[in-house]
C-alpha cells in the first residue's frame, strides 16, 4: 500500500518588517510631494554620517529636504539635523497631527502628515543650493533611484554601491 501526498511549495522567506511610524509618515509626504510634481527618495545619504529621510526633487530642478518625526523622544534625539541645511534649497519638518509643534524651529518648514498624505503647514525658507552642490545632489539623488530601482527588477543582484 502507498499513500501519496501532494507536494505544496512553502515559502520560509520571512515578511518584511512591518513600516516604522516615521517610514508610514514618509511615505504620505512622498505621495504628497508627487502630487506637486516632485520626485522623491527616502533615506537619501548626501554626506558621510547624514541620512534624510525624504529628499524631493522638484520640475524646475529644486531640492527639498524633509526630516519625519514620528514622537517627540524622536525629535529631541535628533542632534544631526541642522547638517542637513547645506544640502537643499528648502528644509521642512514632516509630522503627524499630534506632534506638539511648538518644539519645531520657526524658521524652518513644517508638513503635517499621516501614511496616506500630507500637507504643507509653513513653507521653509529657501536657501539656493550653489551649482556645484545642486549638481552634486542631483546626481546622487538619480544615482540612488537609480539602482534602487534595478534592485528591484533584479533582487539577486549583489550591491555593488562602490
Amino acid at each position: 500500500m502507498f499513500i501519496i501526498f501532494a507536494m505544496t511549495q512553502i515559502d520560509l522567506t520571512p515578511p518584511p518588517p512591518a513600516p516604522q511610524p516615521g517610514q508610514l509618515l514618509a511615505r504620505g509626504v512622498c505621495r504628497h510631494m508627487a502630487s506637486h510634481g516632485f520626485a522623491c527618495v527616502e533615506e537619501l545619504v548626501p554626506a558621510r554620517g547624514l541620512r534624510v529621510d525624504v529628499m524631493a526633487l522638484g520640475p524646475k530642478g529644486e531640492v527639498w529636504v524633509v526630516e519625519c518625526k514620528s514622537s517627540r523622544a524622536d525629535f529631541m534625539t535628533d542632534q544631526k539635523w541642522e547638517g542637513y541645511l547645506e544640502w537643499a534649497d528648502r528644509f521642512f519638518w514632516a509630522v503627524d497631527a499630534d506632534f506638539p509643534t511648538e518644539l519645531l524651529p520657526d524658521e524652518t518648514g513644517l508638513i503635517i502628515g499621516d501614511a496616506y498624505g500630507a500637507e504643507i503647514v509653513r513653507m521653509g525658507p529657501e536657501t539656493r543650493l550653489a551649482p556645484a552642490r545642486r549638481k552634486v545632489m542631483v546626481q546622487k539623488f538619480a544615482f540612488c533611484a537609480a539602482r534602487r530601482l534595478q534592485m528591484l527588477r533584479d533582487p539577486d543582484m549583489l550591491p555593488d554601491w562602490g
